[in-house]
């Protein structure tokens, strides 16, 4: 006999029943719904509703947009110079109320890298307690940073001191340091040509300098020439929380130094407030992001650590999966094909 099934016209065998047409069209009665002549029939009335020639019927299931795709993220590194690690955050220790919840909230952020001041007063706190107790040089890859560095020179001698002072831990971060060269004390912009002066020198003696930058895609592409292991431009003023203000520039340093070189790494270093911020930088593009506010500055900073944790993985594996593009008319999210009536 004679049916519509799903708008199409199709020959079935007679006598049989809603239950008899499922089992011939191999469906599971579980998971369709079925309607013979606009009538809903229920589950439990399969067994006991006939179906006749010319019978018009509807069988519907549930559709959806995919699956989740299988991403190993333990095997997505970043690799700076000669480092390489599997996070992609890179975290720095000021800030804290006790030494103890910076422990804590390195511990939490998952970060394998941590960027640590070279100065006097940073050395022990009012207890006479060393930041050394409390970061064990055998977990982290120690990053030396010129923090508070006004002058070429004076970063040069900073950077000179971490590097010995690493060297005598036997930590893998003494060849290398995060280069700041501060314009002034009010926005902590870079200097741009005490930046770059200072990262040809400390490249020849043999350095690998991960440069804070602003986002003036010119500077980068200099930096990156003079030898820096990685551009590092700020996405807002150090500590303000303002998270990315001008991400079009970020996209074209991005452009501009991975073009013709993809591997190369460029991390978002500053103004970083919240998880959402860090999910932008990566889905821009961005290799890493160092922060060190977002999570010290919070209310609750052991659990800022573990949602940019989170906000990591999420933006790098939105950026593999490339977002839709942006439309100005809505397009139906589900199938057009198969609807009823």
């Amino acid at each position: 006999m004679i049916i519509t099934l799903n708008g199409e016209q199709r020959e079935v065998p007679a006598p049989i029943t809603v239950a008899g047409l499922l089992q011939e069209l191999k469906l599971r009665p579980e998971q369709v719904a079925v309607e013979v002549n606009s009538e809903l029939v229920t589950r439990s009335r399969h067994d006991e509703t006939p179906i006749v020639p010319g019978d018009i019927l509807e069988v519907v299931t549930l559709v959806g947009g995919g699956g989740e795709p299988s991403v190993d993220l333990d095997s997505d590194t970043l690799t700076i110079g000669t480092h390489t690690f599997r996070s992609r955050l890179l975290v720095g220790t000021g800030k804290y109320t006790t030494l103890e919840l910076m422990r804590d909230c390195l511990d939490a952020s998952g970060a394998e890298v941590v960027t640590v001041a070279v100065r006097r007063e940073r050395l022990f706190d009012r207890d006479g307690r060393s930041l050394l107790d409390f970061l064990d040089p055998k977990r982290y890859t120690i990053l030396p940073n010129t923090a508070g560095c006004f002058t070429a020179e004076d970063a040069l001698r900073t950077a000179r001191l971490g590097r010995e002072l690493l060297l005598g831990l036997e930590n893998p971060g003494a060849d290398w340091v995060k280069l700041e060269v501060l314009a002034d004390t009010k926005t902590l912009l870079p200097d741009p040509v005490a930046t770059l002066e200072a990262t040809r020198i400390l490249v020849d003696e043999g350095f690998q300098v991960l440069c804070y930058t602003s986002d003036d895609p010119i500077m980068a592409r200099r930096l990156k020439a003079a030898g820096a292991a990685s551009v590092m431009p700020a996405g807002s003023p150090i500590g303000s929380g303002q998270g990315i203000l001008n991400p079009n520039n970020l996209r074209i340093i991005l452009e501009d130094l991975k073009g013709n070189d993809p591997e190369y790494p460029v991390i978002v270093d500053a103004g970083v407030g919240t998880a959402s911020d860090v999910s932008l930088a990566m889905e821009l593009g961005c290799d890493g992001v160092l922060l060190n506010t977002g999570i010290a500055g919070a209310k609750d900073p052991l659990r800022m650590a573990r949602a940019m944790r989170l906000a990591i993985e999420a933006g790098r594996l939105a950026a593999g999966a490339g977002r839709i593009p942006k439309k100005l008319y809505a397009t139906a999210s589900s199938p057009t094909e198969g609807t009823i009536g």
